[in-house]
């Protein structure tokens, strides 16, 4: 890859680890659901006006935009509202090449080799020490809803590669369409209308800030650019980037957050780093 390409794509891993905080920021202005919903509304509007029509099947765009926008997504704004911190939570949704794997064994027929199989086993260990201190230093809970999120990204990896996209930023901008209006329900059912109408009326800059940076700069900017660098690089030269999410994630909770980083978190970041490395970068599997 030339120099340019690598600094784009540690720039998409750095937006996308320092995106955790902007999302803890904007828990604090906005019930999950309903800041969910609007990132998906300001990331489809008025992108959707200008990539041209769908180049896959609705089926396939309405799967990934149930599965990503509405389950992974309203799973993680939960969780990180329940106590998971922001930094930890960009580390435990990198499981998420796990739950592929998995699915894309039993759905696709991809059988994991050896080495796949033993960073699978261990990331599910870093998982098992990631519990181990979460337990005893914050709420469980949220750590189980953002594990849930990463297996939904799983299911939305799969329904992708069976979709074949092949315009990413086209493919985004019409998912992200979808799980605006289930959100919206969801959030009135769940949070209640008199929650949603509070947050929206003290709307401030900060909030706007927060909702244009995940839709615009997170979302179409950062899945854009790993379009393009996936359309003009191999997929294992562009793939490794994505585990410096968490390092940018952990680092930028961190540095605005204050988030103490423990041994053993520590200890769960190079065990999951490890795992999701030999899981995403030791090959596609044999095929059934």
């Amino acid at each position: 890859m030339p120099p340019a390409h690598i600094a784009l794509a540690t720039l998409v891993a750095a937006v996308w680890g320092a995106n955790f905080v902007v999302i803890a920021v904007g828990l604090d202005h906005f019930p999950p659901l309903l800041f969910s919903a609007l990132r998906f509304l300001a990331a489809a509007l008025p992108a959707v006006l200008l990539v041209g029509r769908p180049k896959v099947a609705w089926k396939w765009i309405v799967g990934v935009g149930l599965a990503l926008g509405v389950a992974k997504f309203g799973l993680l704004f939960n969780g990180m509202e329940q106590g998971a911190p922001a930094g930890l939570s960009s580390l435990i949704l990198q499981v998420q090449a796990v739950f592929t794997a998995l699915f894309a064994f039993v759905a696709l027929g991809e059988r994991p080799g050896p080495v796949r199989v033993t960073g699978m086993a261990v990331a599910l260990a870093g998982i098992g020490v990631a519990a181990v201190d979460e337990g005893t230093s914050g709420p469980l809970l949220g750590f189980v809803l953002v594990i849930a999120a990463a297996a939904c990204w799983g299911v939305s990896n799969v329904l992708t590669r069976k979709a074949s996209p092949p315009d990413a930023l086209n493919f985004m901008v019409w998912v992200s369409v979808v799980p605006v209006l289930p959100l919206v329900a969801l959030s009135l059912l769940l949070e209640g209308p008199d929650r949603d109408l509070a947050a929206l009326r003290s709307l401030d800059w900060t909030g706007v800030g927060v909702i244009l940076f995940v839709a615009w700069i997170a979302t179409i900017f950062g899945f854009g650019a790993w379009g393009f660098l996936m359309r003009h690089h191999p997929a294992s030269a562009v793939a490794p980037f994505s585990l410096l999410v968490p390092v940018f994630g952990m680092s930028s909770a961190a540095l605005f957050l204050d988030e103490a980083i423990s041994p053993l978190r520590w200890c769960a970041a190079a065990l999951l780093v490890g795992g999701v490395a030999l899981t995403t970068l030791s090959g596609n599997g044999r095929t059934r």
